[in-house]
């Protein structure tokens, strides 16, 4: 297969704690127990137009071990081929999140697959339990209540002691309320569920076998699929991979960083630094020691916030957590080492001017948006804590956790520790018995595609090259490139995938893509 602007180059090394060969699973075959839960579920699903595409809804067992138990509803919308002849089935997409409704995500498909997979396929998205509609998880009877466990927590994440404060008491809040008031519904809220429904209605809408595209936390839904459904696959794309050992977190060893976010996120920019001082100051203005001119805008921000004028939000106080913030954003696009440059610059210039009087460690300007604080509501937590095999005691840990993040990996670590504060195993009791937690080395019917990005700054490549060392007969494509996941960005992963999904042809081994503008090139 002829692919634009690919090449065969060395991939990066393994980090140590990857095993590149593990030992293989007993599949192909689902199990007997999961094969009963989901093939006795017969279920009925109603359509509307809704513009362009259809939405659906569908009433499926909230325990799939009670099936004439609570039920639940979801809702999809499904963006169907007008070419019905020549259609090769449903592609399930999933955009990431956890708990980001994949609905969304299907309206969307005319602008995000190319023509060839829309011609080929129906694209559903099915809005995750607990996350909308009907079915939102609700961890507290009354707004005031849900205002009440937030006061005195900031929008990204907390720095200072006494934000640090509010962020545990808050952490405690939520927990205990999503395990008291949110149990029912939170306690069958992990990936394995989502795995459930789709296995579900794949079978309800007349495919054999499932196709899928995830991406982002979307590839661990898809993982889960794959091993716990080996035998129903027929072609499934992973795209931006976290390994799935780091997001359940081996007992009694949780793992805070579990999409190697932070790493990722730590590695992207130390490269545009260094890429920026051998362009030098004609094509980045910050070059001569960019890292430590970074860093020392950021000291400066930890003491005191200065006032900009942020594009979108007009003259505010910025402090230390949204120049993080704001990095990490620009960081999940292909153009992002010139947006970063630019925030350095404005925020240096505006540090200049600011009265030395500033008040110290004010509470955050919402200047930007991390993915601290992408997904609101507590729907996030009734996934990734019930996913989560081990966790912290207790959320009085985490400025402790937080610190010692932000010293391996500076910046970003304390972001991404501070997401799962609430995960903590003191206050959030409820759990999830289904939850799905491997073996994740299971071999599938059908290879699994796994595509990884070097420069991902939210799912780390070595993701992607643990996965492809753990799923037996999978194929890993590479991409040389910046932003978060790949397809989107990448003509050549694009057209790869394409023929994947439309002609079950795989990418020569070894491919990588490289075809994107390179920083300050």
């Amino acid at each position: 297969m002829g692919l634009t602007a690919c090449t065969s180059q060395p991939a990066p090394a393994d980090p140590a704690w990857v095993q590149s060969t593990p030992a293989l699973g007993t599949g192909p075959a689902t199990s007997e127990v999961e094969a009963r839960r989901v093939d006795r579920v017969q279920p009925k699903l109603t359509w509307d137009k809704c513009g362009t595409a259809e939405c659906g809804s569908v009433r499926l067992p909230l325990d799939y071990d009670e099936p004439d138990g609570t039920m639940i509803e979801l809702s999809l919308t499904r963006v169907k081929v007008k070419d019905r002849k020549n259609r090769i089935g449903t592609l399930f997409v999933n955009p990431g999140g956890p708990a980001v409704p994949a609905t969304g995500f299907a309206l969307q498909a005319p602008d995000f697959f190319s023509k060839r997979v829309l011609a080929r396929y129906d694209i559903v998205g099915i809005e995750p339990r607990g996350v909308g509609g009907r079915n939102v998880l609700r961890c507290f009877t009354s707004q005031d209540g849900l205002s009440q466990a937030m006061q005195g927590s900031v929008s990204t994440f907390p720095y200072s002691a006494s934000e640090e404060t509010a962020a545990v008491r808050t952490a405690k809040a939520v927990g205990r309320a999503c395990s008291t008031t949110g149990k029912e519904l939170a306690g069958a809220m992990s990936t394995a569920e989502v795995a459930r429904d789709m296995d579900v209605l794949r079978r309800a809408l007349g495919d054999e076998k499932l196709s899928f595209y995830g991406k982002s936390y979307g590839s661990f839904l898809g993982q889960v699929y794959a091993n716990m459904f080996p035998d129903r696959i027929r072609s499934v794309v992973i795209d931006g991979v976290i390994d799935p050992r780091r997001w359940t977190g081996a007992a009694g060893s949780p793992d805070l960083d579990p999409g190697a976010a932070a790493e990722g996120a730590y590695r992207a920019l130390t490269e545009i630094f260094t890429r920026c001082d051998k362009a030098g100051r004609v094509a980045c203005p910050i070059a001569g020691n960019a890292a430590r001119t970074f860093d020392e805008l950021a000291q400066r921000l930890r003491t005191r916030s200065v006032t900009v004028d942020e594009p979108g939000y007009g003259r505010i106080a910025v402090g230390y957590d949204d120049l993080v913030a704001n990095v990490l954003n620009s960081l999940y696009l292909p153009q992002g080492a010139d947006d970063i440059v630019r925030t350095v610059q404005r925020y240096r210039a505006a540090a200049r001017t600011s009265p030395a009087a500033a008040e110290p460690n004010p509470p955050t300007a919402q200047a930007g948006s991390g993915p601290a604080s992408d997904y609101p509501g507590e729907g996030r937590y009734g996934v990734t804590c019930t996913d989560m095999d081990s966790r912290p005691t207790d959320a009085a840990d985490f400025p402790a956790l937080a610190a010692q993040a932000d010293r391996k990996t500076p910046y970003f670590g304390r972001l991404w520790t501070w997401t799962y504060s609430v995960c903590a195993s003191a206050t959030w009791t409820v759990q999830d018995e289904d939850a799905y937690r491997g073996p994740f080395d299971r071999r599938t019917s059908e290879p699994v595609l796994v595509v990884g990005n070097y420069w991902d700054p939210a799912t780390n490549y070595s993701g992607a090259k643990a996965v492809a060392g753990l799923l037996p007969n999978s194929r890993l494509l590479t991409s040389d490139n910046w932003g978060h996941t790949a397809y989107r960005f990448s003509p050549c992963v694009k057209s790869a995938v394409d023929a994947y999904l439309i002609q079950k042809a795989l990418p020569a081994d070894g491919t990588v893509c490289k075809e994107n503008p390179q920083p300050f090139a």
